[in-house]
């Protein structure tokens, strides 16, 4: 483990990735409808983050994930982040757990009024498995119609979100 507090890594996190890390770095991404969790364990100075993009693993069939591309889901990368942070004997009273992102950014298709809204969908999603999971959400910004950027730091847990078409950043809890 690197205790330098030194940043050693610059990790753009792509749609249907997750990024787990007790180094420093950070870890950027832009959402729209998809969404962004992450997990913060201080004792052991770990981090974690995903980017989904849609609600549910179809082939999940109520089992653990077994679809080839499982970090394109929220309910798949919320569970494996959740069977990571376990497998190092974190309890999920010692996760932080923050979410962003999941804005409607198609309110109409070819002008008319668009009935899905994924970016709702996948917060339900998210809300779900964390509260099947009895993880606390200590803080989010969801929802509206701007994307968003986000940048983690693993090791502090620290976000930082920019709402697209604004030129503030702002710190996250």
């Amino acid at each position: 483990m690197n205790t330098s507090g030194v940043i050693t890594a610059a990790v753009y996190l792509k749609p249907g990735e997750i990024f787990i890390s007790d180094k420093p770095a950070v870890v950027k991404t832009v959402l729209g409808s998809c969404i962004s969790v992450t997990m913060f364990n201080a004792r052991l100075c770990l981090g974690a983050i995903c980017h989904g993009l849609l609600p549910e693993c179809n082939e999940m069939n109520g089992c653990n994930c077994a679809c080839v591309e499982e970090f394109r889901y929220v309910d798949c990368s919320i569970r494996k982040m959740l069977e990571e942070l376990h497998s190092l004997g974190i309890l999920n009273g010692e996760i932080e757990v923050k979410m962003f992102g999941g804005a409607d950014m198609f309110k109409t298709v070819r002008g008319k009024p668009n009935p899905i809204n994924v970016g709702e969908q996948n917060i339900k999603a998210a809300l779900k498995v964390m509260g099947d999971s009895n993880v606390r959400l200590a803080a989010s910004d969801t929802g509206g119609s701007r994307g968003r950027q986000i940048i983690f730091i693993p090791t502090t847990g620290e976000v930082f979100l920019k709402r697209l078409g604004r030129n503030e950043m702002v710190k996250q809890a």
